[in-house]
């Protein structure tokens, strides 16, 4: 696992782009953040088995992988998925892009019968960005998203709703979350056929206990860990995964006996294949957070 790759003071870079704020500005912005303007984004018609991508940093894939957890969900459900991915570690959509432009121009260079090659794209944008840099949000996302509709042009894309990157106990926890989730809506209407992967509100949901879901295990965040940044841990890589389920198909997936899962947050810790019962607190209470922000 690349746990040695963690961000820079990501929490000191985001208070310094914040506090540059208003107070009219901010509460403009955690009235906004409350009035969801998007909509639904409609998938195109796939002839044989669908295909999904994954684009983003490690809020992708970290602790443990979304792409990962939503394939073996899928295959679960008899959900046929093909899912290809595009992730470097602690970068803005344009770097993951610069990174992978090789891989990245050949996959949307291909071509598929049915007019679209993917079907769905998942844009996760970093946390600097997302949260304090809404112009480059929305130009990073266009400029990745015109590329994609060249030869999947009815692509249903879906923009990560990223988490308030502070501990849920932080006075100004809500403020970054309202502030956040206000630029992904913005995003969702600047391009064609765009909707809300809305991980932030699921996540804040389950620190505020919906659902009867508890964060706290043994005093600890059994959510999300980290020193520079906080990632998401077993329970909340589950709840995501079920979450992209749940918004793509507008269902309930069953929830399989074995998931790959985070073995601990250490150097040498890795994941792999674990009893769902035994790795994630509450799986019943995810789900139902999941199902309800879908």
């Amino acid at each position: 696992m690349k746990k040695h790759f963690l961000f820079l003071g990501i929490a000191a870079i985001l208070l310094s782009s914040c506090n540059g704020k208003s107070a009219n500005e901010k509460a403009s912005g955690a009235t906004t953040a409350s009035e969801d303007q998007s909509t639904k984004p409609k998938a195109p018609k796939a002839e044989g088995t669908p295909r999904i991508l994954f684009i983003g940093n490690s809020h992708t894939e970290y602790f443990v992988s979304s792409p990962v957890l939503f394939g073996e969900i899928c295959k679960a459900n008899n959900q046929p998925m093909d899912i290809d991915q595009l992730v470097t570690m602690g970068v803005s959509i344009d770097k993951v892009y610069n990174d992978h432009k090789t891989e990245a121009e050949t996959y949307f260079a291909k071509t598929d019968k049915d007019g679209n090659y993917y079907d769905y794209v998942i844009l996760q944008e970093s946390t600097p960005v997302a949260l304090a840099e809404p112009d480059k949000y929305v130009e990073n996302v266009k400029m990745i998203v015109d590329k994609i509709q060249k030869n999947s042009p009815g692509v249903a894309i879906y923009i990560y709703e990223a988490m308030s990157p502070l501990q849920f106990t932080d006075p100004e926890y809500k403020e970054y979350f309202d502030e956040i989730r206000k630029n992904a809506i913005s995003v969702t209407q600047s391009v064609k056929n765009a909707g809300l992967l809305r991980v932030g509100d699921a996540v804040n949901d389950a620190y505020n206990g919906k659902k009867g879901y508890k964060y706290l295990v043994g005093n600890k965040d059994n959510l999300r860990y980290g020193e520079n940044s906080l990632h998401l841990l077993n329970d909340g890589g589950f709840m995501q995964a079920v979450l992209l389920y749940a918004t793509l198909f507008d269902k309930k997936p069953s929830t399989p006996k074995e998931l790959t899962l985070s073995t601990g947050t250490g150097d040498n810790d890795d994941m792999k294949k674990q009893e769902v019962s035994k790795a994630i607190s509450n799986t019943k209470a995810l789900a139902e957070i999941a199902w309800s922000n879908h």
